[in-house]
């Protein structure tokens, strides 16, 4: 299945959705592995250490230092890995509201980390900047 490419489709349909939980920033050194406690939403290898996305209850339980509280909101429309200007066009509105974003892409979605306290405002922007493009 291909993934949407055009960039007025892509706004239109985003159809944004705030999932349940609260989830963190972790990291451990590179050579050490995940605890197994710990089930990972994302994980990145970079040269200095391993970046966890893990839910709060699950740092907390692991004794993992974390940061950057956050909500998670995806973007339900099957963006192409290779569309051009989505997450720019999204990002650029939420740092217009002051909101601080981490975006990742996925294979069919891409997905927002904003933090806890501005996430139903996030939330709400991006509707209208959907609705916007309805009109």
């Amino acid at each position: 299945m291909t993934g949407e490419h055009d960039l007025d489709a892509l706004l239109r349909n985003m159809k944004p959705e705030l999932l349940g939980g609260i989830f963190v920033f972790c990291t451990i050194p590179p050579s050490e592995p995940i605890p197994a406690a710990v089930n990972p939403l994302l994980t990145f290898r970079e040269q200095e250490g391993t970046t966890l996305v893990i839910l709060r209850e699950e740092a907390e339980a692991s004794g993992l230092r974390s940061a950057f509280a956050s909500r998670l909101i995806t973007l339900t429309v099957h963006s192409a890995l290779d569309a051009v200007g989505f997450l720019a066009a999204v990002t650029a509105r939420l740092a217009e509201a002051g909101i601080s974003v981490n975006a990742v892409s996925a294979f069919h979605h891409d997905h927002l980390f904003v933090p806890v306290e501005r996430a139903d405002e996030a939330l709400k922007v991006l509707q209208e900047m959907s609705e916007a493009k309805r009109l």
